[in-house]
């Protein structure tokens, strides 16, 4: 599905608020769950699933793959067809569309699906990401792409037809770590995972639900153990809202005067709530409230006042369990007095968009001065805003993350921004500016 370009304008600052709302469904865990589903026996059930764009291409692939996946009184219903059961048409092309975590995650299931011969490609934006570190390890279960040495979209995959478990010592993506997994499941005796970096774990939190193909144990190093050939159990699922998606609207509370809001039923897997932290250590008004455990994964809901934050230094130890939320948190600091310091973030420059960069283009039109040397970005903030520039354009980037981030710029300051390729936040958040309208957001779609 092909969605019309349209950009936002907006110069209206927000007024205060103090509003109930909920989020779109997490959008890790509804890619998950829909392809651990199509490789599940039987059949799986979601409720509450993001349909979003890169939803929307995880099913189209799966669908051309063989699995059948239909919607019924709201919930998606997932026939699985078990491990090693996906089968297409050789050469036929499958479009991830935005979504690095699909194009990884599916690469990882099939690169140990045998028989399958297959091109890859994204668009624009994703075409541009390097896939070099995911393509050396599905190299090693015997996988073969094509033309070799190329590390970017297009390109073809040729599966193992035996492939064998390995050892991999991850590092700080969570989507190589899933993927290596994924193509674990299907291989040949065991695939053991060293976690230096404890990275977003709801791939092993949904696997936990068939415990004889996966062993997790927990230390200052997880070691994750994948029993290769095991039956996966279908699933049964309700999708907490996005953690990610939820930080907007958070961050445009915490800078707006004497506001409140309350996010219900969002996801906090310990994992995903390095932004939370972050903030609360600086000042932040955030409570989590009603924590409770669901399907291996703690939600609740997130109750915040408008506060007065300190500027902010970010340790590289947080990059792991907040690399969504850097671009909104490069937006608090420069409207927070002082410099903040933000250090290891060179991984945000393979993203949807090289986003220290594109952060930097944004802050520079309203004369914000930052810095990035040596894997560290320096913000220095200001709090008086009449003494900023009154103008803000994005163009054509395609980065969601981006385009949310100028929004909440624009809505704190009251700066005139016009925002094109707005279409892309509903690769992750459709129902973003629909929520920031009930907030009492004013925008303009042209």
């Amino acid at each position: 599905m092909i969605q019309k370009s349209f950009s936002i304008i907006t110069s209206q600052k927000i007024k205060k608020f103090n509003k109930r709302i909920t989020v779109d469904g997490d959008k890790s865990i509804s890619q998950r769950l829909l392809l651990i589903g199509a490789i599940s026996e039987g059949i799986t059930k979601i409720d509450n699933m993001l349909e979003s764009k890169d939803i929307f291409s995880a099913i189209e692939c799966l669908k051309k793959l063989g699995i059948k996946i239909r919607k019924k009184e709201g919930k998606y219903l997932v026939y699985g067809m078990g491990l090693g059961s996906l089968n297409i048409k050789k050469n036929t092309t499958l479009n991830f569309g935005n979504s690095g975590t699909l194009a990884r995650l599916m690469i990882g299931i099939l690169s140990t699906t045998p028989n399958i011969s297959v091109k890859l490609q994204g668009d624009k934006s994703l075409n541009k990401r390097n896939m070099g570190e995911l393509i050396k390890q599905m190299e090693k279960f015997g996988a073969d792409f094509f033309p070799k040495t190329k590390y970017k979209f297009p390109l073809k995959l040729n599966s193992s037809n035996l492939p064998v478990g390995l050892e991999y010592v991850s590092g700080k993506s969570a989507q190589i770590k899933s993927a290596v997994m994924l193509a674990g499941l299907n291989s040949f005796g065991n695939t053991t995972i060293v976690e230096k970096f404890k990275s977003r774990n709801h791939t092993e939190n949904i696997l936990l639900n068939s415990p004889k193909c996966i062993k997790v144990k927990k230390g200052k190093e997880n070691l994750i153990t994948i029993y290769g050939k095991k039956k996966l159990n279908s699933l049964q699922s309700e999708i907490p809202g996005d953690p990610s998606s939820a930080a907007f609207y958070v961050s445009l509370c915490l800078l707006s005067n004497n506001s409140k809001l309350l996010i219900k039923n969002v996801q906090l897997n310990p994992t995903r709530i390095g932004f939370y932290k972050i903030l609360k250590e600086h000042g932040a008004k955030i409570f989590f409230k009603n924590l409770r455990k669901k399907n291996h994964e703690y939600v609740g809901d997130i109750l915040v006042f408008s506060s007065k934050i300190k500027n902010l230094n970010v340790d590289k130890k947080f990059y792991v369990n907040s690399t969504d939320e850097y671009p909104i948190m490069f937006v608090i600091a420069a409207l927070t007095s002082g410099v903040s310091i933000f250090k290891g973030i060179q991984g945000l420059k393979n993203k949807e968009s090289d986003r220290i960069i594109e952060m930097q283009k944004v802050l520079s039109q309203i004369g914000i001065k930052s810095i990035f040397n040596k894997d560290q970005l320096k913000i220095y903030g200001i709090s008086k805003l009449e003494s900023l520039k009154k103008s803000i354009s994005v163009s054509s980037i395609l980065d969601h993350r981006i385009c949310m981030s100028t929004l909440i710029l624009s809505l704190l300051t009251g700066i005139k921004s016009k925002i094109n390729n707005f279409e892309t936040v509903s690769t992750s958040s459709p129902n973003f500016l629909k929520i920031i309208k009930s907030l009492g957001g004013k925008y303009e779609i042209k």
